[in-house]
């Protein structure tokens, strides 16, 4: 059976692209695209290449990334533009293939093996979508080329900007075993220090490795990894439909002023898990599971998570439910800098329901009216036009 053939488009820079072409005059300054310090989200978004020159770095605090570059110019995001230029970049990639998945708003995987007879093969359409974005958006892609999606993306990663890059399965042992570990796609920062560990350093060492010593240190996962390293995987590019399922559905917020009381996290969990609950009954779920997501000053991130012996799908039992999840867990010391709050191993509404037969759900049905009422009024009003008192 012949290969397929794979590409994955990475706009380069999106978000500092998109941004200075409405700058032209700082196309050849170090830029970068940051939060608003004053709404405490000021930390650098994403950055042009003159500005990673100076070692600016994506996540890091604007102040600190104008210690290494006193010049850098500071932008504020356009989401709007940023949509926009999206939505046109997929537009051109639907002119070579209708088998399109997203994986966020500025890459995505093509499967263009039936493509080849109208546009050529994988590496002459690659230079055409790449060139195609160019000449009609002004903004810039690399393109990785390949016969599974896992080595497209390294591809894309492997020479930025504006460029092709071809993997096949004649060249990928020399262009892609020695790359360090953490090239590969899934592999974070924490399973590549695990590996570390081991003497794992590169692709290449991966696929050397015994099955079951990389299961008892990475589960499941190290396997697939371990596969993904030999060239095996076989998964397909998936575009995305109206009915497809959420794996979860979450909220965080970063507030003016640190957090110091539970008061004021309870107030933040009342006001998130509407969002999470009218997410969860527009794809008619119910939540199996919550998590809680913590942010301290300094930055250190701890989640907590639990498991529902009763779904829910109302705001005021997932703001409860967590509230206690955080109780629980959460040991005050240094304030909070944020706040999440996700609801986890969601089941269907048939699935749940029959988890609450025996159980008294007169107080949930009458939220659920409740809440219903509200919506169809935000619906009619506004999102604003009702609130909680405790939120006002």
């Amino acid at each position: 059976m012949a290969d397929r053939i794979i590409l994955h488009c990475d706009l380069n820079n999106f978000f500092a692209s998109v941004s200075l072409l409405s700058n032209p005059t700082l196309y050849d300054l170090p830029v970068a695209v940051c939060g608003k310090s004053e709404e405490r989200h000021g930390i650098v978004l994403a950055k042009n290449e003159n500005a990673k020159k100076y070692g600016v770095r994506t996540a890091e605090a604007i102040w600190e990334a104008k210690a290494k570059c006193p010049e850098l110019v500071i932008l504020s995001p356009d989401r709007k533009k940023y949509n926009e230029y999206s939505l046109a970049t997929r537009k051109i990639l639907l002119r070579y293939t209708d088998i399109i998945e997203p994986f966020g708003i500025d890459e995505a995987w093509l499967d263009v093996t039936g493509s080849t007879l109208l546009f050529g093969d994988g590496e002459t359409i690659a230079h055409k979508i790449k060139d195609t974005i160019k000449a009609e958006l002004g903004i810039t892609a690399s393109v990785g080329v390949s016969f599974n999606k896992v080595f497209a993306k390294l591809g894309s990663d492997m020479k930025k900007p504006d460029a092709v890059t071809v993997i096949s399965r004649e060249n990928f042992k020399q262009k892609v075993w020695p790359l360090s570990v953490n090239d590969l796609l899934f592999v974070g920062k924490s399973t590549a220090s695990r590996l570390a560990d081991c003497g794992i350093l590169t692709i290449g060492d991966l696929t050397l490795c015994d099955d079951d010593f990389l299961r008892r240190t990475l589960g499941k996962n190290g396997i697939m990894l371990k596969k993904y390293a030999l060239g095996e995987d076989d998964s397909p590019v998936t575009p995305p439909s109206e009915n497809d399922i959420p794996k979860s559905i979450g909220r965080s917020v970063t507030p003016p002023k640190d957090i110091t009381t539970p008061e004021e996290v309870w107030k933040i969990y009342l006001s998130i898990s509407e969002d999470i609950a009218s997410e969860l009954r527009h794809h008619n779920l119910y939540a199996g599971g919550l998590q809680v997501h913590t942010r301290t000053t300094t930055l250190d991130i701890k989640e907590f998570s639990h498991s529902l012996s009763v779904p829910l799908n109302t705001s005021m039992s997932i703001a409860k439910k967590g509230f206690e999840l955080f109780k629980q867990n959460y040991r005050w010391g240094l304030p909070l800098r944020s706040v999440g709050l996700r609801a986890i191993n969601l089941k269907d509404s048939n699935c749940a329901v029959q988890q609450d037969f025996f159980n008294d759900v007169s107080n949930d049905i009458n939220d659920e009216i409740i809440e219903e009422s509200l919506e169809n009024l935000r619906e009619r009003f506004g999102k604003g036009s009702i609130k909680r008192g405790r939120n006002i």
